[in-house]
């Protein structure tokens, strides 16, 4: 009998207002039941804000450095049971257990950046204007914070946006993606064995267009961060600004790597296949473009083709696996429209293409690693997020002509040039239209203590990781304290000073 799970709600797990459940499957094997899991609705997010905002007061009145201190007994949690939270990540989620263990360790190092942070919430004093009259801004909490993350990275994603949010003191409410919510429920237990006040933190399971939409509508979350698609991206933010909410949205990519025909070509093979292939491709960060120069081309291509044959897959569990499954079977049948759109396009299917055969294989949601060549810039193939192993190949002449295709897209995530020119190199920093770009090394990569997240249609402007999440969740104050004993109009008096 598989274990029934609960929500974490004012201090207790429990059981959705609904009474209904979903199941949580291996991808790899379909038929290996993790559990059941809470299908909650909207009176399961009305409890949740409740809850939190009772407990609002007290934890907006600790210390910030006490704050961070808990963060840091996570941390030391998340050490300590890095290898079992790992495994349960690749049964649950499908990516290779390398992968998972850097999953767990991201979230690791951001609740050690977020401890010192609760020793760095600076404000400012600055100088007045004038005389007997002190200036200076501080930053206060905003609220309780809803937080709506996705599958693919189910440790990480969600301390990049609760560890800040906590440290800023706020209490949270964490909905995370309906594919992944047993690595939730392993964070939420380390929270509260880390002592973190319990009704300072709220898990709410259930289908996006149900809770998700609940909390982006409800009062009383006042700010709300979100990752997932542009599409359902566009609906939160249209919410949040009707209702004057704070948002910040972390959405899609089509991130291209360029390789110049000066590149180390083995270095350029290994980032392409980690940025293509790695998580199946389920990243938003992910190689879905390779753009090659003219010379280089059908070499690179060959080298490229070649490699993507020899990547094993299998669970992720297998240490002997290159490429986990896909998420779930609406995921791999996405994948085969793409391989056939791709088709009717005019693309040269080079490798993969398919489902692949064998008993090992036939219980999980697994595709062959895909590369097309002959891709048209404007296709669909080069232009659509396609969140699976599919890679499209373009052909260029130059760098002018690889950044044209590379900003030619809606969205504007990430980005990588492999060369050993050194103007090239500072041209495309400058130009590629994209929030991260890197040199020399694939398009995923980021490191916790620096901001993360794009232009355009990837996201609306905020940013995750880094210092500049401090800022989105919490408030700046400004306070002006005149001890002259008059009234002292500023501007005016200033003038006629």
């Amino acid at each position: 009998m598989a274990k029934t799970f609960g929500n974490f709600i004012a201090g207790e797990w429990a059981a959705p207002a609904t009474g209904e459940y979903f199941e949580n499957r291996n991808p790899a094997r379909w038929n290996d039941l993790i559990g059941r899991f809470p299908d909650s609705d909207g009176r399961d997010v009305a409890r949740a804000v409740r809850s939190a905002a009772r407990a609002q007061p007290g934890w907006a009145a600790t210390p910030a450095p006490a704050r961070g201190d808990i963060l840091r007994r996570v941390g030391d949690l998340l050490t300590e049971g890095k290898e079992v939270i790992a495994r349960a990540m690749t049964r649950e989620m499908g990516k290779v257990l390398t992968e998972t263990r850097g999953d767990v360790q991201e979230g690791i190092d951001t609740a050690y950046y977020a401890a010192s942070e609760g020793r760095r919430l600076f404000g400012r004093t600055v100088p007045s204007e004038l005389r007997d009259k002190w200036a200076m801004s501080f930053r206060r909490p905003i609220g309780v914070a809803g937080l709506i993350t996705p599958f693919n990275v189910p440790m990480a994603i969600p301390t990049w946006k609760m560890f800040p949010a906590l440290v800023c003191g706020n209490p949270v409410i964490l909905k995370p993606a309906e594919d992944t919510p047993h690595t939730a429920t392993l964070l939420v237990e380390t929270l509260l064995d880390a002592g973190l006040p319990a009704e300072v933190i709220q898990l709410v399971h259930g289908r996006g267009e149900i809770v998700g939409k609940a909390i982006v509508e409800h009062p009383g979350i006042p700010v709300i961060s979100f990752t997932g698609s542009s599409d359902t991206g566009a609906l939160v933010g249209a919410t949040g600004g009707r209702m004057h909410k704070r948002v910040s949205l972390e959405m899609g990519g089509k991130n291209a790597q360029i390789v110049m025909n000066d590149a180390d070509l083995d270095l350029a093979l290994e980032g392409v296949l980690w940025g293509a292939f790695g998580t199946t491709g389920q990243r938003c960060t992910a190689t879905s473009r390779l753009i090659l120069q003219r010379k280089i081309h059908d070499r690179f291509l060959r080298m490229v083709c070649d490699a993507a044959e020899r990547l094993r897959l299998g669970e992720g569990l297998d240490t002997k696996s290159d490429v986990g499954p896909l998420i779930h079977q609406a995921a791999r049948e996405k994948i085969v429209r793409y391989v056939e759109a791709g088709k009717k396009e005019g693309a040269s299917l080079e490798s993969g293409g398919g489902i692949p055969r064998g008993e090992r294989l036939s219980r999980g949601w697994f595709f062959r690693p895909t590369v097309f060549a002959g891709v048209r810039p404007g296709s669909r193939l080069e232009q659509e997020e396609i969140f699976g192993p599919l890679l499209s190949v373009i052909r260029v002449n130059d760098l002018a002509e690889a950044i044209r295709v590379n900003n030619d897209v809606r969205y504007g995530l990430s980005s990588s040039l492999y060369t050993s020119n050194l103007a090239d190199a500072f041209r495309a920093m400058r130009e590629l239209d994209n929030g991260i770009t890197y040199l020399n090394a694939p398009t995923i990569g980021a490191e916790a203590h620096l901001p993360f997240g794009g232009v355009k249609q990837t996201g609306n402007g905020h940013r995750e990781g880094g210092w500049p999440v401090y800022d989105f969740f919490s408030e700046t104050k400004v306070v002006y304290v005149d001890y002259s004993g008059k009234l002292q109009r500023a501007q005016i008096d200033t003038e006629e000073s």
